[in-house]
């Protein structure tokens, strides 16, 4: 018998409805250092955060800059707090700041 397949948009949608009931990924501490910044003209920064054997995009949305006391530039050593989530639409792991 023949398994069924999933199609991509069908995993994504598993996978983000996992990720989003763990409690621990809703509320996680990150530490890294910032690459690829991109202030955007909608007011959301987007940045990928990684260390020596690892990588994740990142986005802070809007609604949340305006509490940074800092601008943020490729290069820094930071420490962030967020919540993983899957952006479905673009299909791929995010940490949503």
């Amino acid at each position: 018998m023949r398994p069924t397949a999933l199609t991509v948009s069908e995993l994504n949608k598993y996978i983000k409805n996992k990720v989003d009931e763990d409690e621990y990924l809703n509320n996680v501490y990150l530490k890294g250092e910032i690459s690829n910044f991109k202030h955007h003209y909608t007011g959301h920064m987007y940045f990928t955060l990684k260390d020596e054997k690892s990588l994740i995009k990142c986005v802070m949305f809007k609604s949340a800059t305006s509490t940074l006391t800092f601008i943020p530039k490729d290069g820094m050593k930071v420490l962030i707090l967020g919540t993983v989530s899957i952006y479905e639409a673009g299909r791929s792991l995010s940490n949503i700041l």
